[in-house]
């Protein structure tokens, strides 16, 4: 099976460096260098494990606080698509090479061995997921009672020429870039046509960086529906705490991600996420004008310096799925947790599970992990692995009720 993964859209031109000879539908070949399209075209590779594809420039973290732009390398077809926008690039490559790159890219290709077999099962199931449910694909946006009230979530959105995006809106695909390790290929190997299944059915595997200590249950982050294998758990061996959420998010109790372990650190975090070393508990200030700017900058509306911020609604996490934010003009009620992340930084907050401290002059938010929080914690994995868990044990802890199968 081929997974197309669509890596840079709106393109007048695209030049790419290829590796070995590739060949057009025509028949035309094109040897190694660089070459320029400004139109159609699709690129056959003469050998898949020796040609490869480079292209310059490919953005990557779209709008979060990691974004920049790599050169990145790629194996299998190099497709150009026409659409209004511009041309499309898309790479059409095998289902386990494309979990190979997945599980090199959203973590690191030198992370534990059963970390990154978990993660090869939760990510080919990720992607299998929307075959079966295509209605969950969508985004949404529920009509609310009070005017003043946005709602959104952002899910996954089908894209209509290809299967899945390369960034972090779907799962970070950074081709052969990211060095391959002997333990990225044997874990691809050793789950080879895995999946996370409940009940049989094969599982809407959802993962985030750091849950912060707590796990978020489903429809904190998405529609209001709830999903037995993603509920909220406690990401420790004790499975019970007597925090309240915001007493929670004040304090750094233990857990499987509350780790100073700057060596395994290294070897687990991509070199650019290993910049943001405050995952587990995090702040930020803002003055009332500068509140004032982003929410009129991110949502088109003015409300004057802000007077104050009131959760209405959190997650067992701690994340705020509902908030008001109350200016010298009017006020708004924000959610879900990504529109509130959104709207309340000029890339995204962390997360959305913070408090907030009225402090002369400022509003300080103090908050707990780094994003969702819903299912596997790829930091919490992580320290699972080096401790020994096995990668069926991993996938146990954070979704409650599932097995592996073929």
């Amino acid at each position: 099976m081929n997974v197309s993964v669509g890596l840079i859209e709106g393109q007048a031109g695209v030049e790419v460096e290829l590796t070995g000879t590739y060949a057009d539908t025509s028949g035309k070949s094109y040897g190694p260098g660089r070459h320029r399209f400004t139109s159609e075209v699709t690129l056959t590779p003469s050998d898949l494990a020796s040609c490869a594809f480079a292209l310059e420039d490919v953005t990557i973290g779209i709008g979060f606080h990691w974004e920049r732009k790599e050169r990145q390398v790629f194996r299998g077809t190099f497709r150009l698509i026409k659409r209004e926008s511009g041309l499309t690039v898309i790479n059409d490559v095998p289902l386990e090479e494309y979990v190979t790159s997945v599980i090199s890219s959203e973590m690191s290709a030198s992370c534990p061995l059963e970390l990154l077999k978990a993660h090869a099962v939760i990510s080919r199931s990720w992607l299998w997921f929307p075959k079966a449910n295509p209605a969950r694909a969508a985004s949404g946006q529920r009509q609310a009672h009070d005017p003043h009230e946005i709602l959104r979530w952002y899910g996954r959105e089908a894209h209509p020429d290809f299967d899945v995006c390369a960034d972090d809106h779907c799962q970070r695909y950074q081709g052969i870039t990211k060095a391959f390790s002997p333990a990225a290929a044997e874990a691809v190997r050793a789950t080879a046509g895995e999946f996370l299944r409940y009940n049989g059915m094969i599982c809407d595997a959802r993962f985030s960086k750091c849950c912060g200590g707590i796990t978020e249950r489903y429809a904190t982050a998405w529609e209001d529906a709830d999903i037995p294998y993603l509920e909220s758990i406690s990401d420790s061996a004790a499975q019970s705490h007597s925090y309240t959420p915001e007493a929670w998010i004040r304090s750094s109790p233990p857990a499987y991600c509350h780790t100073n372990d700057s060596e395994l650190l290294s070897r687990v975090l991509p070199g650019f996420d290993q910049e943001t070393q405050d995952f587990y508990r995090w702040q930020v200030a803002y003055t009332p004008e500068e509140l004032a700017d982003l929410i009129n900058k991110r949502l088109g509306v003015a409300l004057g310096p802000i007077r104050d911020l009131q959760a209405l609604a959190r997650g067992p996490s701690g994340r705020i799925y509902r908030l008001k934010v109350t200016g010298e003009r009017d006020y708004i009620i924000i959610g879900k947790e990504l529109e509130i992340r959104r709207a309340l930084s000029r890339t995204h907050l962390y997360s959305s599970a913070f408090v907030v401290d009225t402090e002369p002059d400022r509003f300080v938010l103090r908050g707990a992990g780094w994003g969702h929080g819903v299912g596997l914690c790829q930091i919490g994995a992580a320290v699972m692995a080096n401790e020994g868990k096995t990668y069926t044990e991993i996938l146990q802890h954070y979704y409650r009720g599932t097995t592996v199968g073929s």
